[in-house]
């Protein structure tokens, strides 16, 4: 266990999530130990919880990580917290090294872009009902594992030559569940072979529904 975790964590989210899954994902890397709160939707479905929640995070959405008196919603802010807080070796984060920092910077970039557009959205769609253009989501979701097919065609990791960061965990859960959006991800050895590398990190917890 994470030495510096003097005090539980808790982590605000839903089973389902993929967000909540990068969370839970580098915590376990870690070994942070956390307390899981489930956020149950109420009867209008997306985004309606219940207000005590909203205090917490005003967009109603999941993750929120509360760590003492730290409140921290948005899964690409609470990977960063974690790792410079977390982990001192800066193997997920290198703060102090700018030009690998902004290699993982712009990895979290297509997380929160093409794949949260793309894949995110077409599973959404297709699997949870929510409304949209499952045909752009689709094309968006190609586009993104088009850029990390490239990228992982010639290296093993998205940030870095020889490990994982954090760039690797944004990017790992909704392509991991890329096949409830309808993604064939056969079509991207490159990318598999990524998810079979990941899937094989020491302390890996499992995605929703694997």
């Amino acid at each position: 266990m994470n030495s510096a975790t003097t005090r539980l964590i808790k982590l605000y989210g839903r089973e389902t999530s993929g967000n909540t899954y990068k969370a839970r994902l580098l915590m376990a890397f870690l070994e942070i130990a956390y307390e899981k709160i489930e956020v149950r939707l109420g009867p209008g479905g997306h985004n309606q919880v219940d207000e005590s929640y909203r205090s917490l995070n005003p967009r109603g959405q999941v993750p929120t990580l509360v760590d003492g008196d730290m409140v921290l919603w948005g899964s690409t802010a609470i990977l960063v917290y974690l790792a410079a807080r977390y982990d001192p070796s800066e193997c997920w984060l290198p703060r102090h090294d700018p030009a690998a920092l902004g290699r993982v910077m712009q990895w979290l970039e297509l997380a929160q872009n093409e794949i949260n557009t793309g894949l995110f959205r077409a599973r959404a769609i297709a699997r949870f009902g929510y409304s949209g253009d499952l045909d752009a989501a689709r094309c968006d979701g190609t586009e993104a594992l088009r850029v990390l097919e490239q990228r992982l065609g010639e290296k093993a990791w998205l940030a870095a030559d020889d490990a994982p960061s954090i760039a690797d965990v944004a990017c790992f859960p909704y392509v991991a569940l890329a096949g409830e959006g309808g993604f064939d991800l056969t079509a991207f050895p490159a990318v598999s072979a990524w998810t079979k590398r990941v899937r094989g990190l020491p302390r890996y917890v499992p995605a929703p529904g694997e």
